[in-house]
């Protein structure tokens, strides 16, 4: 609203300076500054409003043992990331672009989900909440909205994203040299279950104190670099042609709610971090995830987010694998699922399974950056 409200008096005498909300990097930059004060204004005021309720973190009994120890700890801490996540995209992006809106509404929608699940865990004291079914077609109403909203609103639509709408990216090869087309009701239903898996895998990851927040911070931020990168023109040429891979003016809009999610993500880590303060729930794990998988499908890089959320990919698999063989074998694979709660088992201390993870992040990222330039 501060970009729509603003610029346009540039052109006022005295007030030149405001031209400089023409630039995504700016508005990003503000975007990630406004999100990180909200996040540890609001925080220390919230916080002790949800243990004044008694609003605090279902343990499960088969859980490790040494996490009986954060019983009573305040939950649903994710409804001040989203706050902290929306309130700044709102501000400093331009809310008529199409990308931002769809994103945005998945977040927020995604949250609303989490938070019904969160509330129902707490009321009936047990880590049961939503049930699976439910919570998954909630999911897929939402993103399937969002998703028909890109895939078949044309009107609304630029050129530029209807002519790659149905083109997959395959990472590594060249997106003009290497076209691969698919029938569009196909692509959106991928595109759906990219979103959808996307934020259950976070959901999924979220299990000790930072473990998730912090490969989210690492995803928004390369996903932001990705999109601003591929929006972006040079010299009057677009970077996305020169580096062949799909991209748009449009699309470095998202830069700005990326930006978003890094403030919000590290003020919230602030108070998330072993041993936390607060957990963010399912109202936080969702919500993230799904905007995250909104970024995949847009920036064109579904298949390379298997790369880029290696670690939420693992911890999903992880459960699957889990699932299948107790079914089918009457045998586990690991210890616990998800795979986090294995090392925890085998012995190792929470902060060492967590900084290691983020690790593994931050190299994944690094490897999924690579491939702009290795094609």
């Amino acid at each position: 609203m501060i970009y729509e409200w603003l610029y346009p008096f540039r052109t006022v005498d005295g007030l030149s300076f405001l031209n400089v909300l023409r630039y995504t990097s700016f508005r990003a930059i503000m975007s990630a500054m406004t999100a990180m004060l909200l996040s540890f204004v609001v925080a220390p005021w919230f916080i002790q409003k949800l243990r004044g309720k008694q609003i605090s973190q279902i343990i499960r009994e088969e859980g490790p043992a040494t996490h009986h120890a954060k019983k009573g700890t305040p939950t649903m801490g994710g409804a001040l990331i989203l706050l902290s996540v929306l309130v700044p995209t709102m501000l400093w992006a331009d809310v008529h672009n199409v990308f931002v809106i769809a994103t945005a509404a998945v977040t927020a929608g995604y949250g609303a989900v989490g938070y019904l699940d969160d509330r129902l865990k707490i009321e009936g004291s047990n880590t049961r909440g939503l049930p699976g079914r439910y919570k998954l077609i909630c999911q897929i109403v939402i993103g399937g909205f969002a998703i028909g909203y890109l895939f078949f609103n044309e009107p609304a639509l630029p050129a530029h994203w209807l002519e790659i709408r149905s083109r997959l990216s395959v990472p590594f090869l060249a997106f003009a040299k290497h076209p691969v087309a698919l029938p569009l009701y196909v692509y959106a239903a991928f595109a759906l279950f990219v979103v959808v898996a996307t934020s259950n895998a976070v959901n999924l990851t979220d299990g000790l104190d930072g473990l998730a927040i912090g490969p989210v911070i690492i995803n928004a931020g390369t996903y932001s670099l990705w999109a601003y990168v591929a929006g972006s023109v040079l010299f009057g040429r677009p970077l996305a042609t020169y580096l062949d891979v799909p991209g748009f003016p449009e699309m470095a809009e998202l830069t700005v709610y990326g930006a978003a999610v890094i403030g919000a993500g590290i003020g919230f880590l602030w108070y998330n971090t072993y041993p936390a303060q607060v957990f963010m729930g399912d109202v936080g794990s969702l919500a993230l995830g799904g905007g995250l998988g909104m970024f995949a499908v847009i920036t064109k890089t579904e298949l390379l987010s298997v790369i880029l959320g290696g670690v939420f990919f693992i911890e999903a698999v992880s459960v699957i694998t889990q699932v299948v063989s107790f079914k089918l074998f009457k045998k586990r694979v690991f210890l616990m699922a998800p795979i986090h709660h294995h090392y925890e088992k085998k012995g190792w201390p929470e902060p060492r399974i967590i900084v290691r993870f983020w690790i593994i992040s931050i190299l994944l990222a690094l490897v999924a950056l690579s491939s702009m330039k290795l094609r």
